[in-house]
C-alpha cells in the first residue's frame, strides 16, 4: 500500500497538472462516450425481469446517483436484434432505448436526436428480458450532444442551461461538433456526452479533453 507521502505527492501532482491545464486552457471539458443502452421504468423492469425485481449496480457512471447494471436486454427491430444491450439506472418514470445511428439503421429505425425524456412522437422497439417482453410504442432516440456541468461551471465558461455551443477537437482526425446542449443541475459533473458514431469518426477517446468554443450558438 503506498505510504502518506506517496499518496500526498500523487494528490498534489494531480492538483497542479490540472490547474496548468486550466490556466493555459480554460475552456476544456472531459469526454464521455456513451454507447447503447437502455433506461427502464420500475413497471417495465418487472415485466422484463419478473415481479419486486431490482436492478443490480455493478459499476458508477459520470453523473452522481447513475451506474451501469449487471442485466441486459435484447433490443428488437425490424431488420434486427442487438442481443445484449446494457441497462443503466436508476429507474425512470418512462422507459427509453439510446443508440448511435448505426445500432439503428441495423435495427430498421428510423431514429430521432432528442434530449433525454424528450421522447413524444419517438419510434418504439421490442425490448426481451428473462422474463418477458416489453413493446415500447416509443423511446428509441440518439441522444443530443450535450455538457452535463454544475451552475458554477457554468459562470466558469460563461454559458447558461440549453445554450448551444460547439466544441473543438484536436488529433489526427480533429474539427468541430457543433450544437452541442448545455444541460445544467447542482448535481452535474462536468462532462461532454455524445455517442459512439461521433466519438470514432473524431478519434475521441473516454476522458479526452476538448474545447468549448467561447461563442454560443443560441
Amino acid at each position: 500500500m503506498e505510504n502518506r507521502e506517496e499518496l500526498i505527492q500523487k494528490v498534489t501532482s494531480l492538483v497542479v497538472e490540472n490547474w496548468t491545464r486550466l490556466s493555459t486552457q480554460p475552456y476544456q471539458v472531459p469526454v464521455g462516450i456513451s454507447a447503447r443502452h437502455v433506461h427502464l421504468s420500475k413497471e417495465h423492469v418487472e415485466m422484463l425481469f419478473g415481479t419486486g425485481y431490482r436492478l443490480t449496480p455493478i459499476k458508477a457512471l459520470s453523473q452522481p446517483g447513475q451506474f451501469a447494471c449487471e442485466e441486459q436486454v435484447a433490443v428488437c427491430g425490424r431488420l434486427g436484434t442487438l442481443p445484449r444491450v446494457r441497462i443503466l439506472g436508476p429507474e425512470r418514470k418512462q422507459s427509453q432505448v439510446e443508440m448511435a445511428f448505426s445500432d439503428c439503421r441495423g435495427l430498421g429505425i428510423q431514429p430521432q436526436v432528442r434530449s433525454s425524456g424528450d421522447l413524444k412522437g419517438t419510434p418504439g422497439i421490442l425490448l426481451k428480458g428473462p422474463k418477458g417482453e416489453v413493446l415500447l410504442t416509443e423511446g428509441v432516440i440518439i441522444a443530443d450532444r450535450h455538457i452535463h456541468m454544475t451552475p458554477e461551471d457554468s459562470l466558469w465558461f460563461g454559458v447558461s442551461d440549453q445554450d448551444r455551443v460547439s466544441v473543438a477537437v484536436n488529433g489526427p482526425k480533429g474539427g468541430v461538433l457543433d450544437q452541442v446542449l448545455i444541460r445544467v443541475t447542482q448535481e452535474s459533473r462536468l462532462d461532454f456526452h455524445l455517442d459512439t458514431d461521433d466519438a470514432n469518426a473524431f478519434q475521441l477517446k473516454q476522458g479526452q479533453w476538448v474545447t468549448i468554443r467561447k461563442e454560443v450558438a443560441r
